[in-house]
């Protein structure tokens, strides 16, 4: 079997693990949406997994990628990737300031209460998403391209890919959910994050070969984890504490850690 013959494979694998962060999504409804603690100890949780998932998993491929044809240079295109991506989330903080009420959350139907927490809520996950789709776009990109060259190595990135989207799932939808009460925007929320993962194995496809994509996957990775990051430190973590207490979150955020790390060395 040659590489073209491995691209409906591939596609498939890519397709699938895309999804699995709706299944992350499905997680967001096992919980009554003014559950404040379960709220705090969910946003912790996904902070925890998408600052292991920047600095452990991102910058180190993002590092090997560009590794390979700037050895004298690459770790100052990933720092500036990294800057840049940070740069992109205070310029979105800026645009778009926020305000947070936790009473108008416990009383959702209360008149008086402003609509600034449920807005703060809705934002969390917005950006979430966005930045989720941007990073799964490489991720789908490369579980493509590895599963062209050998099959059963790509069903194990795709695998281990499919883990990392069921928290990114939660982190996206758990958000929009408890502002929202309405499960099809969490779900649908959730599901389009992942959907850029098999985009990006289209653009594999037609990619590949070339040498221009290590160079952009690389540097587009590092400006990745710069906004997963910096979402994790100004979005996620003061909402965990809004909406619990430092405690409770520090509990969701140690989980997340463990459970991403974990999932790593069951699949390495």
């Amino acid at each position: 079997m040659n590489i073209q013959d491995n691209f409906a494979i591939a596609f498939s694998l890519t397709m699938l693990a895309g999804l699995t962060t709706a299944v992350g999504g499905a997680v967001a409804f096992m919980t009554k949406k003014d559950n404040l603690k379960t709220l705090s100890l969910g946003l912790g949780f996904s902070a925890g997994v998408m600052i292991f998932i920047s600095l452990v998993d991102i910058i180190p491929n993002s590092q090997g990628l560009l590794k390979v044809n700037f050895p004298y240079m690459y770790q100052w295109m990933v720092f500036g990737g990294f800057v840049a991506g940070i740069l992109v989330s205070v310029a979105i903080d800026y645009f778009l300031p926020d305000h947070v009420d936790t009473e108008e959350l416990l009383n959702p139907d209360d008149p008086n209460a402003s609509s600034h927490s449920h807005y703060k809520l809705q934002r969390a996950g917005f950006l979430t998403a966005i930045a989720i789709c941007i990073h799964n776009f490489p991720e789908g990109m490369a579980t493509f391209l590895t599963t062209t060259q050998n099959i059963t190595l790509g069903v194990s990135v795709a695998f281990a890919i499919a883990i990392h989207n069921i928290p990114e799932g939660i982190a996206v939808a758990l958000p929009i959910y408890h502002a929202t009460g309405k499960k099809r925007y969490a779900m649908l929320y959730a599901a389009i994050s992942g959907i850029t993962e098999p985009i990006g194995a289209l653009v594999g496809m037609f990619l590949f070969g070339l040498f221009v994509p290590n160079i952009l996957v690389g540097v587009l990775m590092a400006a990745v984890a710069g906004i997963m990051t910096y979402i994790s430190f100004d979005t996620l973590l003061p909402l965990a504490k809004e909406y619990g207490n430092w405690h409770l979150s520090i509990v969701g955020i140690i989980s997340g850690l463990l459970f991403i790390w974990m999932s790593l060395i069951l699949l390495g």
